[in-house]
């Protein structure tokens, strides 16, 4: 049986609610390209969200620089993904979902900065959006 999650849709209503590479990966679990997202080196203070629900995700006193080319946090917003192993591509990862709506945003490895978590949350810009703080 299918898990049910708070925001349901018909993959009709997901395409035509996503832009075609937000489908891809929310929905399909594709993967930008790196370096290309526009959120891989943005520094502004504000949160940052699933772009299918809108649900909270990550803060940005938790975003670094990690190199990798994706947007990277080492500590997610409690309760807001969902970790799902995933043995695709001759690899055991640990894949991140929006707790809220299902969606793909990314993966998250053991090779983050040792002082805080230890984690690397790494997320495709397509699958979030920004919300700057109102400072």
């Amino acid at each position: 049986m299918d898990k049910k999650y708070g925001m349901e849709k018909t993959e009709e209503e997901w395409q035509q609610s996503l832009s075609p590479e937000e489908y891809y990966v929310l929905r399909q679990k594709g993967t930008e390209r790196p370096f290309t997202g526009q959120y891989n080196l943005h520094f502004e203070n504000g949160d940052y969200h699933c772009k299918a629900c809108h649900a909270k995700l990550f803060e940005s006193e938790h975003k670094f620089e990690s190199g990798c080319g994706w947007p990277s946090f080492d500590q997610a917003v409690e309760g807001a993904i969902e970790y799902i192993r995933d043995t695709s591509h001759g690899m055991i990862r640990t894949e991140t979902i929006c707790a809220n709506c299902g969606g793909h945003l990314g993966h998250v490895f053991n090779d983050g900065p040792q002082e805080t978590t230890g984690q690397r949350y790494c997320i495709n810009s397509v699958s979030i959006g920004f919300n700057p703080s109102e400072e």
